[in-house]
C-alpha cells in the first residue's frame, strides 16, 4: 500500500473519531441521561455547549474535507501517480487536519484558519502533482 492510501486510512479512522467525539459531547453521554439519548434516537439533545459546538462544527468540516481528500488520493493511485509531493501533500493534510480539530475545539480563531489553509494546500500540492 502507498503512504498515501495508508494516510487516507488513518485519515479515515480520525474522521470516524471526530464525528463520534462530536456527538458524544452534544449529548454529554459522560452522564447517565446523555449516555440514554446518545445511545437512543437523539429526539430530545439539549442545546450544545460552545465547545460540543465548536466540535460538532470541526468535525462536519473534517468530513467535508475528507472527502475532498479521499477524492484526490483515489484519484492519484488510479492514475498510478506515485511522485513525492502526493505523499507529501497528504501528510500535510493529515497532520493539519489534527491541529485544526484540536484548534477549532479549543476556540483559536486565527490560527484555525491557518491551520485550515494548510490542509487545503496539502491537497493543493496532490492535486497540482497530477495536473
Amino acid at each position: 500500500m502507498t503512504p498515501s492510501l495508508t494516510l487516507l486510512v488513518w485519515m479515515t479512522v480520525f474522521t470516524w473519531v471526530v464525528l463520534m467525539l462530536a456527538s458524544l459531547s452534544r449529548a454529554r453521554a459522560w452522564t447517565p441521561r446523555g449516555m440514554s439519548l446518545a445511545l437512543g434516537n437523539r429526539a430530545d439533545m439539549p442545546e450544545p455547549s460552545p465547545a460540543a459546538a465548536r466540535l460538532d462544527r470541526a468535525a462536519r468540516n473534517t468530513l467535508e474535507n475528507f472527502l475532498l481528500f479521499a477524492a484526490l488520493v483515489l484519484a492519484a493511485h488510479a492514475a498510478q501517480v506515485q511522485h513525492p509531493h502526493v505523499t507529501l501533500g497528504a501528510q500535510v493534510f493529515a497532520v493539519s487536519r489534527v491541529a485544526f480539530v484540536a484548534v477549532y475545539w479549543a476556540g483559536i480563531p486565527y490560527l484555525r484558519t491557518l491551520v485550515w489553509g494548510a490542509g487545503v494546500a496539502g491537497m493543493g500540492l496532490i492535486a497540482g502533482t497530477m495536473l
